[in-house]
């Protein structure tokens, strides 16, 4: 710190310092020429001998200078004469400043990513002490809460400020003429209060706004208030009909708003009156958030809700047995499932930079080797070694800052590039992505990086000349040295880069994989030629059974008559989404103790399973008469039959609920292969089908098979669909592919291959590139050696196997300890891994296997250049 400081006030105090030296250096002449004094020598000869015996002054003090620190003069010598030195080799600075740049770049741009994700706060006020509040089950990890076990749980609570509920759900809107469905959400009264969340015009929910029986209000997101209503500021007040009813506008939210579990919300409402689940204190449909009362923790709150569950549990036994507590930060609900992959992203984009450094700090080594002679010619003309070192310092630091400064324009370039390919889905589920800059934290990482590299591209070439021998640099002799130095270091330095070059290779092979899998895993249904899209009916329009049934044959019949169309099918829940929307089941006649069996519970059509062509294994689907004024009949799938029903056949056998209630009873016609209800990485569930016609509910979804292209017919179904009702809603259409393209689990696997897979490219080419110098330099320093082995009659075949055998010995390790790292690696992304194993073989063979053959293919220009020696030339050369 001492010496840090002294080179500051040299560098910066430089006049005081020179006044301060001249002073100390006077008062020693000073007490010499008063000591010859003393000794009777006269005052005039005292003075001269004094300065003959302290030395020149002007030398001294460019001694101290030299000694306590550099001056400023020398160096902006040393950066002109790098800058000369660049200049005379632009290869070397162009090739080394675009490495440093990509590897940089890439680095800050995931980083960038990190950074929105995992360290900047959520938008809310203290947002460490807020908390995801859910029940759990053995099911379900994380369930949603009852109303009635919500109203428990605020009442008996002692560890919580607040606790309040929100729930998804859709409105038709009608303005003017024109009648869209739009995503809502229903919340309770304090629910942004708890967030810290206050409206940019108008006003929140008060308390109490959500009971039932309270006037219908509604509070509009920033971009909904823009795209619907222009931005107008009298909007407040405004009444709008959704659903058929006057809702009054009371508030719009703040632009930078956002609540990723409800991420597509454009209108927010209070709870309200009770819907037919509500009601029912085994029905779950609500997710709550919580704030921690000041010196609450979040173990506390987690053992007060469990020991409230508990007591529930046994007040409730029938509908609340095994219902726990589930609570965990706000900000892992978020950023749970992204954080996995983006740290894998950041680590891959870490192993880049370092194949890039290293990948440069061998330039410099090779660079630095062929100006040895320069180095002991301005050590012998009196250069000292601090000087020289300073040199080389500075070229190293100046070739950093040059790719600091490339790489944060590729790091923000990268940033824009990826925000923009983030398909749109991915950002409403995961908006923090789409705020990406080059932030502050963005920064301090890049100034983090730069000064890695400064240092490693510094000292890389000063480890070597340091211990540089004047005489033997200055003579033929020190050639040889060189080139064993360089093969010993430079080999090691090759080792490593393949090593990386594995670990990403095999990362990105393995992600690749899963990501094959998931999108090739077995569905139970053919996936191709199928349009599907939502419906929601006006409920003033279909409010009955009778209704809804006449609806459903309707739009079966105006559908079926499309050119194109080949059959068609209604369900509550298109497959490949979740394990949701559940039942407890009972089964007659077999041993119960108050367990919740839970199954997928999904209403469908007769010719829903035709449509998916799903296969029938006994049986029979549902007909036309399976409707309210028959017995109630059900379908069930391969899983809940192994389970439930094993060894037997299931058909005619009935289920009810707990109870057993008669108006419950359902029996068994039918058994279907198993249909992946579930997201693609979700295990297949039991799952039972009930007929949609017994329903009463207006929101419904369609799949449509068809004989020619899915995307090209699906704009003539909706217009079919509007032509039976125009105020019907249509949204969400997709092709059974594009379903599945874009699920959570698809989106997220496919980010995590391409990125890996980019780096891994990127790296496999810096060491190829870096394999190839390195043989390259040892052929070129072993010119004398071949051309004298060539003389004395060895084959060009020989001379061959010589320069492959180095590589191939090269190749050979760096593979052996980058399959061991791989392997290591692969442990910990295991998470994101589908299907496939961390050791998986064929992955790890093909990495050789390319990685070899690349390898061996950069090391056959250098050996056939060797092979080419003319040994008379080589001779002649040296």
């Amino acid at each position: 710190m001492g010496k840090l400081w002294r080179k500051l006030t040299l560098l910066f105090g430089r006049g005081r310092f020179r006044s301060e030296l001249d002073e100390e250096m006077s008062f020693h002449r000073a007490q010499m020429e008063a000591e010859l004094v003393a000794d009777g020598v006269s005052r005039d000869e005292a003075r001269y001998a004094a300065k003959r015996r302290f030395g020149n002054a002007t030398r001294l003090q460019e001694q101290s200078h030299e000694a306590v620190g550099f001056r400023f003069e020398t160096v902006v010598q040393d950066l002109r004469f790098a800058l000369r030195q660049l200049r005379h080799s632009p290869g070397f600075a162009i090739t080394a400043v675009l490495i440093l740049a990509l590897g940089m770049g890439v680095s800050v741009a995931i980083f960038g990513f990190v950074d929105a994700a995992l360290l900047e706060p959520m938008p809310y006020s203290s947002p460490n002490r807020l908390l995801d509040v859910a029940e759990n089950a053995a099911a379900f990890p994380r369930s949603d809460l009852s109303r009635a076990d919500y109203d428990d749980w605020k009442r008996q609570n002692t560890t919580l400020s607040a606790l309040d509920v929100y729930a998804g759900t859709g409105f038709l809107l009608r303005l003017g003429s024109t009648i869209e469905p739009v995503p809502a959400a229903r919340v309770s009264d304090g629910f942004f209060s708890t967030l810290g969340v206050k409206p940019m015009l108008g006003r929140g929910f008060l308390p109490g706004e959500d009971q039932p029986g309270k006037p219908k209000i509604a509070i509009l997101s920033y971009g909904t208030w823009l795209a619907r209503f222009s931005g107008r500021r009298d909007v407040i007040g405004q009444s709008v009909s959704m659903n058929g009813e006057s809702y009054t506008i009371v508030g719009v939210l703040p632009r930078s708003f956002e609540f990723a579990p409800r991420r597509d919300s454009e209108i927010w409402v209070p709870l309200l009156d009770k819907n037919g689940c509500e009601q029912r204190r085994s029905c779950h449909n609500l997710y709550g958030i919580g704030r921690l009362r000041d010196g609450v923790g979040i173990d506390a709150a987690r053992a007060d809700l469990k020991r409230i569950a508990k007591q529930l549990e046994a007040q409730y036994p029938g509908s609340n047995r095994g219902q726990g507590a589930a609570v965990q930060p706000l900000s892992e609900l978020i950023v749970g499932d992204v954080r996995p992959i983006l740290l894998t992203l950041l680590s891959g984009a870490a192993l880049l930079f370092l194949i890039a450094c290293v990948n440069v700090a061998s330039l410099l080594l090779v660079r630095s080797e062929s100006r040895r002679r320069e180095i002991a010619v301005r050590g012998a003309l009196g250069a000292t070694p601090a000087r020289l070192i300073r040199q080389f310092v500075t070229e190293g630091i100046l070739l950093a800052a040059a790719g600091c400064a490339a790489g944060l324009a590729i790091g923000e370039w990268l940033m824009r590039l990826l925000s923009h390919l983030l398909p749109k889905v991915m950002l409403i589920r995961l908006p923090f992505l789409g705020d990406v800059s080059m932030n502050a934290h963005v920064m301090l990482f890049a100034v983090a990086i730069v000064l890695f590299a400064s240092a490693l591209l510094a000292f890389t070439p000063v480890i070597r000349l340091s211990g540089v021998d004047i005489q033997e640099a200055l003579g033929e002799g020190g050639r040889t040295s060189a080139g064993r130095f360089w093969q010993r270091l430079g080999a090691n330095l090759v080792v490593v880069e393949i090593a990386i070059a594995v670990v990403l290779l095999a990362g990105a092979g393995l992600l690749g994989k899963s990501l094959y899998k998931l999108l090739h895993v077995e569905s139970g249904f053919d996936t191709t030629h199928l349009a599907t899209l939502n419906v929601m009916a006006p409920d003033a329009n279909y409010s009955t059974n009778v209704k809804l049934i006449a609806l459903y044959r309707e739009i079966n019949r105006r559908l079926m008559a499309l050119p194109g169309v080949q059959s068609v099918g209604l369900t509550n829940a298109l497959p490949l989404q979740c394990n949701c929307d559940t039942d407890w089941i009972r089964i007659e006649g077999k041993p119960f103790h108050g367990e919740h069996n839970e199954v997928n519970e999904r209403e469908v059509s007769p010719d829903y399973f035709a449509t998916l062509k799903a296969k029938l294994v006994r049986g029979r689907v549902f007909t036309e008469q399976d409707d309210l004024s028959h017995p109630q009949v059900i379908v069930i799938n391969q899983a809940l039959a192994k389970k439930y029903f094993p060894g037997e056949d299931p058909i005619g056998k009935r289920i009810g609920n707990g109870d057993l209630a008669p108006d419950t009873m359902r029996q068994i016609v039918g058994v279907i292969r198993d249909v992946r209800e579930g997201g693609l990485d979700q295990d297949v569930w039991p799952s039972e089908y009930e007929a949609i016609y017994r329903t009463t509910d207006n929101g419904f979804s369609i799949a449509v098979r068809t004989t020619t292209d899915e995307k090209a017919m699906i704009p003539s179904i909706v217009n079919t669909l509007h032509g039976i009702d125009p105020n019907m809603g249509v949204y969400g259409e997709l092709t059974m592919q594009q379903q599945i393209d874009s699920t959570e689990a698809a989106l997220l696997h496919r980010l995590a291959a391409w990125l890996v897979g980019g780096f891994a490219f990127m790296a496999l080419v810096l060491g190829v590139v870096g394999l190839y110098g390195v043989v390259a330099y040892s052929v070129s320093r072993r010119t004398r050696e071949i051309g004298v082995r060539m003389a004395l009659g060895a084959q060009r075949s020989a001379v061959y196997s010589l320069v492959l055998r180095q590589a191939g010995w090269l190749t050979v390790t760096g593979l052996v300890f980058g399959v061991a790292c791989s392997i290591g690696a692969s442990e910990l992304m295991r998470k994101l891994l589908f299907g496939v194993e961390a050791w998986d073989m064929p992955t790890l063979a093909a990495v050789v296997f390319v990685l070899g053959c690349a390898s061996m293919a950069a090391s056959f220009l250098p050996a056939r250049r060797a092979a080419s020696v003319n040994p008379t030339d080589a001779l002649r050369a040296e």
